[in-house]
């Protein structure tokens, strides 16, 4: 037997060939198995593994009658794995972009993006196992979507926040931003008890992203939000946002708002404000027109504030209603000081005081300012709220302007009693009028009437609540009499009057400061008024801020903001069922003369 002849050289090139690439695979084993294991281990654990949130349905927002604000529902988050795509299903991204309402060529990317650059600076590329193509589609257009039958595309259930009223109370409702986080509002006040608690789950899927429950490890169910019910009334709402849009048409100021409230229990019944916004498109929204004015807008409230003097000089026992003012001078002589009076806008002569509140004197107002003195009048005016929150809750809310005594000039005693020399919100003015109404007790202002879980059931009660008294019951009842005047025949406010009813309340007109200068073109019209007056149900306020006149008038309270007054006034009081007194007084003479 002949053996082959093999020569040495390829004897070892063999064995070197042969050696070579075993020793690649050991040590591509190595590398795979002890090297990178811990990662490959990670990434098959992710790949199975599935840890997810469950979230928990937001509670809803609801105004006194139980109509709802706001509320949760559900919708899907479409995205797709590109790792899963199939070729043949290509050809139905323009149905799919036509069903979405997306762009063709975006969606398309999505499905053929199956990689991207890692963290590291290895050059590491990681695979794409979910893109996002369309957020919170509705559920009926999700089952159209997977009826297409595309491999790869799944959604996500999740909660969206929905407003039904759209710009309906959108500044007290506030919203709730793509990041779930609450911005403003009631959404921002009460997102503690709103929001609820997420729970999560741990548990296993299979190579089409089945989930296994066999594997299901641990699960915490979530605990859905409470419910919050405003004191909101829906339909005096969208009287006054109704009412806004009719201000904002005939005048075009540059903003308006508009607050109703109950005196006896400081539960606000309607705030509005032009500008507004839609809470469900507030990305879409002007940044400025996002902000609650009524709260957060400064500005002199002008012959409104009179109320303070007028009802601090009498509740110390300075004056009574009849007592004489002289308003012919301009100067005024008090404990050998002299003061400069401002200037009315018609010479008064001698009048009592309860003309000057009727023909809104200012020199009469600075005169009890006067009286009052320094110390008096301050304290006075932050008894009735101002230069201080009115506690309300809401983010961005202002405590305006008022200026310390030991500040003061020498003119702020005689300019502070006409409501200059002093900023506030229209919240404050309103709450200041408020106590005037309440037998002369200042209330916290208030939103939120409880919160209640799903049952129905309270679980905190908002119950109204006194600050302070500010008058006496006597005095209160005299100043409101006085401000029944101020809507009479011979007061500034004859366009606030009600048919059958009888109103008190203040009209204000400020020249706002441009340039450090009082202007005769920019002003701030606003009434603030209560009815019945004799047992009040209501208190409205209405600033309007710059309104355009016709013809270069002026835009008096007495004619921009009272006649909006009278139109909300008159539609609540129909609402509420408030009889009319002076129909009732009529039919009771009738009745008596029959017999």
């Amino acid at each position: 037997m002949r053996t082959a002849f093999l020569s040495s050289f390829r004897f070892y090139l063999v064995f070197a060939a042969v050696t070579c690439v075993f020793c690649s695979l050991a040590g591509r084993l190595v590398y795979l198995q002890v090297i990178k294991a811990p990662a490959l281990r990670e990434s098959a654990q992710s790949a199975r593994r599935n840890f997810s949130t469950l979230q928990s349905r937001r509670g809803d927002i609801v105004d006194c009658k139980g109509n709802l604000l706001a509320t949760t529902r559900s919708v899907v988050e479409i995205g797709v794995d590109p790792q899963s795509v199939v070729e043949e299903d290509l050809v139905l991204i323009p149905e799919l972009s036509r069903l979405l309402g997306l762009n063709p060529e975006e969606v398309q990317e999505a499905f053929l993006t199956k990689t991207r650059p890692g963290a590291s600076f290895d050059g590491e590329v990681k695979q794409v196992r979910w893109a996002k193509i369309a957020d919170e589609v509705e559920e009926d257009f999700y089952l159209r979507v997977m009826n297409l039958g595309i491999k790869g595309l799944y959604g996500n259930y999740k909660h969206s926040r929905l407003y039904p009223g759209k710009n309906l109370a959108s500044h007290v409702v506030g919203f709730v931003n793509k990041e779930g986080t609450a911005a403003m509002g009631i959404e921002q006040m009460t997102d503690y008890y709103l929001r609820g608690q997420s729970g999560w789950r741990e548990t296993e899927r299979d190579g089409r992203r089945r989930e296994l429950l066999q594997f299901r490890t641990r699960e915490i169910p979530p605990v859905d939000g409470l419910n919050v019910e405003l004191s909101i009334d829906r339909m005096i709402q969208d009287i006054i946002e109704r009412q806004l849009v009719k201000v904002v048409e005939e005048f075009s100021p540059l903003s308006a708002s508009i607050i109703v409230s109950e005196p006896t229990s400081g539960y606000l019944l309607g705030m509005a404000n032009a500008p507004d916004f839609d809470p469900n498109l507030f990305n879409q929204a002007d940044m400025g027109d996002l902000r609650n004015r009524a709260l957060t807008d400064l500005y002199e409230p002008g012959s409104v504030f009179k109320i303070v003097a007028v009802g601090g000089a009498l509740n110390e026992g300075l004056v009574n209603s009849e007592s004489i003012i002289d308003c012919s001078e301009a100067v005024s002589w008090r404990g050998g000081r002299k003061y400069r009076l401002p200037r009315d806008h018609h010479p008064l002569g001698k009048i009592s005081v309860r003309e000057v509140v009727a023909k809104s004197s200012n020199r009469g107002a600075a005169q009890l300012g006067i009286m009052l003195g320094d110390r008096r009048m301050y304290e006075y005016c932050r008894m009735f709220g101002f230069g201080r929150s009115t506690n309300l809750g809401a983010r961005g809310e202002r405590k305006g302007i008022l200026h310390h005594p030991k500040n003061w000039d020498g003119l702020t005693i005689t300019r502070l009693p006409m409501g200059h020399a002093v900023s506030v919100t229209p919240m404050q003015m309103h709450s200041a009028m408020a106590a005037v109404a309440n037998d002369g007790i200042l209330m916290k202002p208030q939103l939120i009437r409880r919160v209640f879980d799903s049952s129905g059931k309270t679980v905190v009660d908002f119950k109204p609540r006194g600050s302070e008294r500010v008058l006496q019951s006597d005095v209160s009842s005299l100043l409101t009499d006085m401000l029944v005047d101020v809507v009479g025949e011979n007061g500034t406010a004859k366009q606030a009057k009600v048919e059958g009813y009888e109103v008190a309340g203040k009209t204000g007109t400020t020249q706002k400061l441009v340039e450090g200068r009082y202007s005769n073109r920019h002003h701030v019209a606003s009434f603030v008024g209560f009815l019945p007056a004799d047992n009040p149900r209501v208190v409205i306020t209405v600033v309007v801020d710059e309104p355009k006149m016709k013809a270069g008038r002026i835009g008096y309270g007495g004619s921009v903001a009272a006649p909006a007054f009278g139109k909300v006034a008159k539609e609540i009081m129909d609402y509420l069922g408030v009889r009319p007194e002076k129909k009732l007084a009529d039919l009771f003479k009738a009745g008596r003369r029959s017999f």
